[in-house]
């Protein structure tokens, strides 16, 4: 291109300069991260070596956890080194390894949640069903499926945007590398990656919600049946924080996706990409496990087995 420069490298942007306050950022970051690591790790553990949870429904969940610490790794030690260090940059082959595993966590974790509601819709509204409906071999094969759909759509989005060329800047207006931010920088055609990066967000992220929720009313409909009212109370606490992280994170990631070329404030955009990269995976082991019971209970065991053993 004339009077235009090929891009080598790019350069992550931080919420602000102020030194003070890029160690309030990075400590807040890092907080959550850990957070999130040490929480989801605990469910890994009790779910795995408590036999009592050998079922579908924690199986998903232990899934989940996994994916979420790997979601949120591939995001925050990199911003947490660019806003307390001097160098920005990250290569290109780093920022589309960052834009395929973000999308691919993200994929994943749509499809994730829509099986967990799912799993939770057999349970309440056919529990008779249940275990020839979630058994032990179509747990796996959703799991794969989860998995494969998101390398199949990480692929063709990050093959799509690294294909364009970037000249017109370097300097990404994000904390990580993510394809509305790069698609900025582009100085080729961006409307075929506009229109399928619209259309793809539209039909697999919509009708993953469409679906969590048609599975949530009908699960509202059976738990208002229910004659005991402390169960339909359990059942709705249950349920409602479950639909507002699916609602948080679906509406975060559609604002952003949805609107590839849209000039809003960059600290904006900035804040909305925390709602869908970091909020879910730090959440979902406070909303999905540490206030169950089962749970509670299943740590317990292990702890007293493991204060046993030490005294034997």
């Amino acid at each position: 291109m004339p009077n235009s420069t090929t891009v080598t490298e790019f350069l992550l942007m931080r919420f602000s300069d102020v030194w003070e306050l890029r160690v309030l950022h990075a400590m807040l970051f890092l907080l959550m991260y850990l957070s999130t690591i040490l929480g989801n790790l605990l469910i890994v553990t009790v779910t795995t070596f408590d036999k009592s949870l050998h079922t579908p429904m924690y199986f998903f969940l232990r899934n989940l956890s996994v994916l979420d610490m790997c979601y949120i790794s591939i995001t925050v030690p990199k911003a947490c080194a660019i806003f307390l260090f001097d160098n920005r940059a990250i290569s290109i082959v780093e920022c589309a390894a960052q834009i395929f595993l973000v999308v691919l966590c993200g994929i994943a974790e749509v499809l994730f949640l829509t099986i967990m509601a799912y799993d939770r819709y057999v349970a309440i509204c056919h529990p008779l069903h249940y275990p020839v409906i979630m058994n032990p071999h179509f747990c796996v094969q959703m799991t794969q499926g989860s998995i494969f759909g998101g390398v199949i759509y990480a692929s063709v989005h990050t093959g799509n945007t690294f294909r364009l060329s970037f000249c017109h800047s370097n300097v990404v207006h994000q904390f990580f590398c993510d394809i509305p931010s790069l698609l900025k920088l582009s100085c080729s055609d961006i409307f075929i990656n506009v229109v399928i990066v619209f259309f793809s967000a539209l039909v697999i992220v919509g009708s993953c919600f469409v679906f969590i929720i048609m599975s949530y009313v009908r699960i509202f409909s059976a738990v208002l049946k229910f004659p005991n009212r402390g169960e339909r109370r359990k059942s709705f606490s249950t349920c409602i924080p479950h639909i507002i992280v699916v609602t948080v994170f679906v509406t975060s990631v559609y604002s952003v996706y949805m609107k590839p070329t849209s000039n809003s404030p960059t600290v904006q955009d900035m804040i909305i990409s925390v709602f869908y990269s970091i909020v879910p995976p730090f959440l979902n082991p406070i909303i999905y496990s540490l206030r169950n019971k089962q749970i509670k209970d299943a740590l317990r065991r292990i702890i007293r087995r493991i204060l046993y053993s030490e005294k034997q």
